[in-house]
């Protein structure tokens, strides 16, 4: 362990697709059950080694800062009032020796560039991207860990995959692969948002990469794509014909969070085996059906 010390939070977007909850208040910020989903992201990428949490970050996004930034007043006043329980879960959102880096990304220019502006914090190591409105659960590994171990072992950049349904592949970036002598599929093609009769296949990339700090160098000679944004998909495809790019099928389950039905499942999943809500929660559900 230890590869990856540095994890990259992309959090510029406007999140319309929630409105009006989000008109004010980040996407990333919205919980599912008792957390938002940028902590999720947070504590998976500590859990998989990362020390250097980087944020890109647009305007209205200041309650991301907030969340991770001590509460002096919130604190006083549990103390105050001998909530201890409580006093640890607002002290205890990250470990002491996890630090936050916050910049802006100062027009939405698309991913590539979200990632970009990370360049002078993260410098020539290995990192980790996150999106955190791709909520995956895994209770054993989370799977910033497992791709660092792939990494660690191949020295490779790994892609997180998994299979879609094939008249969805325009909805994701798609890879196609080369099954090699070690088990590690290696990414021979990756395209943005194919049309299903186009896709190379249903292998679909979410919102977990590892990358070598060579996609920096491909970031900054990568043409501005469909509206004017700079793509990772592109600078990925650029970084294929220079070392390997291995796709990884993550153990663990996604939500979509950025969808509306992804969100609710995620919810109700989470509250069924919270330890203090699961049984009421259940019983309440099952109170609906009769």
């Amino acid at each position: 362990m230890g590869t990856i010390r540095k994890a990259v939070f992309p959090v510029a977007g406007l999140g319309t697709r929630f409105l009006p909850a989000t008109k004010a208040s980040p996407k990333e910020m919205l919980p599912v059950v008792d957390k938002p989903l940028i902590q999720y992201a947070a504590e998976e990428a500590e859990a998989g080694g990362a020390e250097h949490l980087i944020f890109i970050t647009g305007r209205h996004k200041r309650s991301i800062e907030d969340h991770f930034d001590k509460a002096y007043e919130l604190e006083t006043e549990l103390e105050g009032a001998g909530k201890s329980k409580l006093l640890e879960l607002a002290r205890n959102v990250l470990p002491p020796h996890v630090d936050c880096i916050y910049m802006r990304q100062p027009e939405a220019l698309g991913l590539g560039h979200a990632v970009l502006c990370a360049k002078p914090v993260v410098g020539n190591e290995p990192f980790a991207i996150i999106l955190a409105d791709d909520l995956i659960r895994n209770d054993d590994k989370g799977v910033v860990q497992q791709m660092a171990e792939v990494h660690e072992r191949t020295g490779a950049s790994v892609l997180s995959v998994q299979e879609v349904p094939p008249e969805e592949t325009d909805k994701y970036g798609i890879v196609q692969t080369e099954a090699q002598p070690d088990g590690t599929l290696r990414v021979v093609s990756i395209v943005e948002k194919p049309n299903p009769a186009d896709a190379p296949s249903n292998l679909a990339v979410v919102g977990r990469y590892l990358l070598t700090p060579t996609i920096f160098e491909k970031l900054e000679q990568t043409k501005p794509g469909a509206g004017g944004e700079i793509q990772l998909t592109d600078a990925i495809a650029a970084l294929l014909e220079d070392e390997p790019v291995i796709a990884y099928p993550f153990q663990g389950k996604r939500y979509d969070c950025g969808s509306k039905i992804g969100y609710l499942e995620a919810t109700v999943e989470y509250a069924l085996s919270h330890p203090e809500l699961g049984d009421r929660f259940r019983d309440y559900l099952a109170s609906l059906e009769t």
